[in-house]
């Protein structure tokens, strides 16, 4: 192999890995990143207030939601996402913020 063929390869292994690298930093580095926790939603919460969502279903006045049963709760709502473990989850009525797994509201529907 002459000098200048070993130049030209030694040039595009260098060019490319200066390339490359940033790239793949900059990839990497995104799927390293957590995403910020959600934060819980309030009872004071506008939106929470119109859908007469509690943290604790058990506290429910029933002579203001007549449509609550005993036993209803975001645990056991088709609504809410995520570990039937964990305490606060993601529900569909309330996007970007978690409910209580055993708070309730109005939108409350029975998982099939």
């Amino acid at each position: 192999m002459d000098e200048d063929t070993e130049m030209t390869r030694g040039r595009r292994t260098f060019l490319g890995a200066v390339v490359v690298a940033p790239v793949a930093v900059m990839l990497g580095g995104r799927r390293a990143q957590a995403q910020p926790p959600l934060p819980h939603l309030a009872a004071g919460d506008p939106q929470a207030r119109a859908y007469g969502y509690v943290d604790r279903a058990t506290t429910v006045k029933a002579a203001g939601n007549p449509t609550y049963k005993p036993g209803e709760h975001c645990g056991n709502c088709a609504l809410v996402q995520g570990s039937a473990a964990a305490t606060w989850r993601p529900c569909r009525i309330f996007p970007g913020k978690l409910v209580n797994s055993g708070g309730w509201c109005r939108v409350w529907t029975p998982k099939q």
